[in-house]
């Protein structure tokens, strides 16, 4: 079978790039479609595809500064021009790779982390409610809220139109998979992504008294929201991450809240199995974090929507769990649950956060996805698409 990959952009290591290394692996002699590549950024898997780049890559800089190019990525996906005699074309998109054109009869599988979250949902949570200064890195310049949200919805209606080109969906959790259904009228497939959890493990270290978060420093993920909660109450707080929040967060921060940056993933590892539990605040459409800390044995508080709600198994008075969720995304909510937490120690078990991680493995993603792509290529699953 012959299949051609697709991804939003190729930048360095995240979640998303970690789900492409797993087909990259499988697919070795593959041509991988992408808007951009920085050269290096990515696995020794993916770096050795024969990768193809739109025009944005002649761009100087793109590098750096490819979120300003937002408003000319759907034409740039658009440019990309795939074999005529392709079988299958898999994209993993959370922003323009499942527009790509493909040609006429065949199946295009669209992994999705989400439809575009900042044309259609939490705008406000990415760019902030003044839309001063750069908007959270998405847009250039002094950008008025009207002009910006002109902008944004022309993305949105090419978004939703680019959504039909797809034949299949698969989803990165069930919160996805209702978003798709919202935004694009369409049923999915849910697969988790992969989690390492042969690298991320337990260890016999003693645990230290501080709390964690493990972030990119964006708005939405409200890690101010830990920074506030932890200095209220007196308690330490390691951040690691890096991003546009740094400043902010570095100005809120006292003495005991570190910003230490990005780490590898070694010393992440590390801080998991060390940290007293693993803070959450955001709003996340699966999260692989919560659940590198819990196959580390390391319990969560996390805020009660999104992925966290089907990686967590939230503890109570009368029932022991691998983390805590709280309802409201305020510090004071985030206080309480803290204090719960360190009420009721005896409510969270290391051996049920390993065995709730390990269902979430880099194998048991391998094999589901790739068994559904075989379904699809045999024609034994049809396209899905529900009523408009």
């Amino acid at each position: 079978m012959k299949i051609a990959l697709v991804h939003d952009w190729l930048t360095g290591m995240r979640g998303g790039e970690k789900c492409l290394e797993v087909a990259c692996r499988r697919y070795p002699d593959a041509e991988l479609f992408t808007l951009l590549h920085k050269a290096g950024s990515a696995s020794p898997a993916i770096e050795r595809m024969r990768i193809r780049t739109s025009f944005l890559q002649r761009v100087p800089g793109i590098g750096r500064h490819y979120r300003y190019w937002l408003p000319a990525m759907p034409r740039a996906i658009e440019s990309l021009r795939l074999p005529g005699d392709v079988d299958l074309v898999l994209s993993f998109s959370h922003a323009v790779a499942k527009g790509i054109r493909v040609p006429p009869g065949v199946p295009h599988v669209c992994y999705c982390f989400t439809p575009m979250r900042y044309a259609w949902q939490l705008r406000e949570d990415y760019f902030g409610k003044a839309t001063q200064g750069r908007l959270a890195g998405w847009l250039p310049g002094h950008w008025p809220a009207a002009a910006r949200d002109v902008l944004l919805e022309l993305v949105r209606r090419w978004d939703l139109a680019a959504s039909q080109r797809v034949t299949h969906y698969v989803a990165i959790s069930h919160t996805v998979a209702r978003r798709i259904a919202e935004c694009y009228g369409r049923s999915s497939r849910v697969i988790y992504p992969p989690v390492d959890t042969r690298f991320y493990c337990p260890a016999a270290v003693p645990r230290d008294d501080y709390y964690l978060c493990v972030s990119a420093l964006v708005p939405y993920k409200k890690i101010d929201l830990a920074v506030r909660a932890c200095r209220r109450l007196g308690r330490r707080l390691i951040v690691i991450g890096a991003g546009p929040e740094a400043s902010r967060l570095a100005a809120l921060a006292g003495g005991d809240v570190q910003l230490l940056g990005w780490r590898s993933d070694e010393e992440v590892r590390e801080h998991m199995r060390r940290c007293r539990a693993l803070v959450f605040p955001g709003q996340e459409d699966f999260g692989i974090v919560p659940v590198e800390a819990q196959a580390c044995g390391t319990p969560v508080i996390a805020f009660d929507r999104g992925g966290a709600t089907e990686t967590i198994q939230p503890a109570g008075e009368l029932r022991r769990g691998t983390g805590f969720l709280f309802s409201q995304q305020t510090a004071e909510c985030l206080c309480e649950a803290i204090e719960w937490f360190e009420r009721h120690p005896d409510q969270f078990s290391p051996h049920l956060a390993r065995g709730q991680a390990v269902s979430f493995d880099t194998e048991r993603y391998q094999h589901e996805l790739l068994a559904y792509l075989d379904e699809v290529a045999g024609g034994q699953e049809p396209s899905r698409r529900l009523a408009a």
